[in-house]
């Protein structure tokens, strides 16, 4: 599957909010996005996640993707915690278990896209783009396109400018893919898989552990693209 073929029908000059972590999949979407024309503005929240070095990662990939503009929002999630990303008493499985795994942080993707929203309609953009995936992924209901269809809903409701009339799209170009198929197009479009940062507990430099489920997934992808894996593993 090639995300260059899969072209949008927004005009060039359209501005759109990309929330931008600094792993592989919000990479490619925010490299997408600039191959569909769109002005970008990635968004990067920190949320107290432990894996901290994905911020330098995304201000990395911003740059090089040529972000109009890149903007680093905090949110105290670790205050809320509930999560293995953000509490660090809960340990990272290291293996996939049935249900929705400990590293699901309650309400994230909600709340980033709110963020994201917000932004967004004070730029007077109207596309948010998402780098969530529903096929090779670790099971969280916030990643499914029954939950981008109600945030489109609920943009629509929860804005002046959706009250005004206008329509808020909500692009998940990488929904329906596998991760060989992301890292594939990816490739294609210029992204450079180095700088980015996916492992749950990467350390200070973003060297990846190598035994996380993120890990995994990102590690077997790879594999399957017939890429060479260019994570620097501690």
């Amino acid at each position: 599957m090639s995300l260059a073929a899969d072209r949008s029908t927004n005009g060039t000059a359209a501005a759109a909010v990309v929330l931008l972590s600094g792993g592989l999949d919000s990479s490619t979407a925010l490299a997408w996005a600039r191959a569909q024309g769109f002005e970008c503005y990635a968004l990067t929240v920190a949320y107290g996640q432990r894996h901290q070095s994905e911020l330098a990662a995304a201000a990395h990939v911003a740059q090089a993707l040529a972000a109009r503009e890149h903007r680093v929002m905090q949110v105290d999630l670790a205050g809320i915690g509930g999560s293995a990303l953000t509490d660090w008493s809960i340990p990272l499985p290291e293996q996939l278990n049935p249900g929705i795994p400990v590293s699901y942080v309650p309400a994230r993707n909600t709340m980033l896209l709110a963020l994201a929203l917000a932004w967004a309609e004070v730029l007077g953009a109207r596309n948010l783009v998402v780098g969530v995936n529903a096929v090779d992924f670790s099971g969280y209901p916030d990643c499914r396109p029954e939950f981008i269809r109600s945030f489109e809903t609920l943009a629509g409701l929860a804005t002046k400018a959706g009250v005004e009339g206008a329509r808020f799209k909500v692009h998940a170009p990488l929904i329906a893919m596998s991760k060989a198929e992301i890292i594939q197009a990816g490739a294609e479009l210029g992204v450079d898989y180095a700088m980015t940062v996916s492992c749950y507990q990467a350390d200070a430099d973003g060297r990846a552990c190598g035994r996380c489920d993120s890990c995994r997934l990102r590690r077997d992808g790879f594999a399957a693209a017939g890429i060479a894996d260019p994570t620097r593993y501690r």
